[in-house]
């Protein structure tokens, strides 16, 4: 048998996880508290927000102002809602949404990075997506196997 490399007694390269579900609940927590800045920005600055309602308005969107007070408190709401891992896949699905229209609105004529050889592109939210496709995925309900009963 051969012997594989192990520091301190352990083998780390191949190793299965021993709590996988411990690693989601980093993320899905740490995800929710980073995003929920944004909506707490707003709270905190409502002028801000407005002035994101009316950029809102002024790319076609109706009731800028109203639109972006809603997307504050959905990314409030479920923000929330995945720190007290209720509603998980609902929230998810929520921060994808306003996640990619930002991306598509906002941050893709900036090119890839936040900060280095660029500023103000996608790698940020991008990796937020991934982070929070991961706990949805994970969070996803499982089809009930329906039992088949013959008579």
């Amino acid at each position: 048998m051969e012997k594989t490399s192990t520091l301190f007694g352990r083998n780390w390269f191949d190793a299965p996880p021993c709590n996988p579900v411990r690693g989601v609940d980093i993320i899905r927590v740490a995800v929710a508290l980073m995003l929920s800045v944004h909506a707490i920005h707003g709270l905190l600055f409502p002028a801000k927000l407005t002035g994101f309602g009316n950029y809102l308005g002024s790319v076609g969107f109706p009731f800028g102002v109203a639109l972006a007070w809603t997307i504050m408190f959905v990314q409030l709401g479920s923000s929330v809602a995945l720190v007290l891992n209720r509603l998980v896949v609902p929230a998810c699905i929520a921060h994808i949404m306003v996640l990619l229209t930002g991306i598509i609105l906002i941050h893709a004529e900036d090119g890839w990075f936040v900060v280095g050889p660029g500023q103000d592109g996608v790698e940020y939210s991008v990796t937020l997506i991934a982070c929070l496709m991961a706990v949805l995925w994970a969070y996803w309900p499982k089809k009930q196997q329906v039992q088949s009963t013959v008579n």
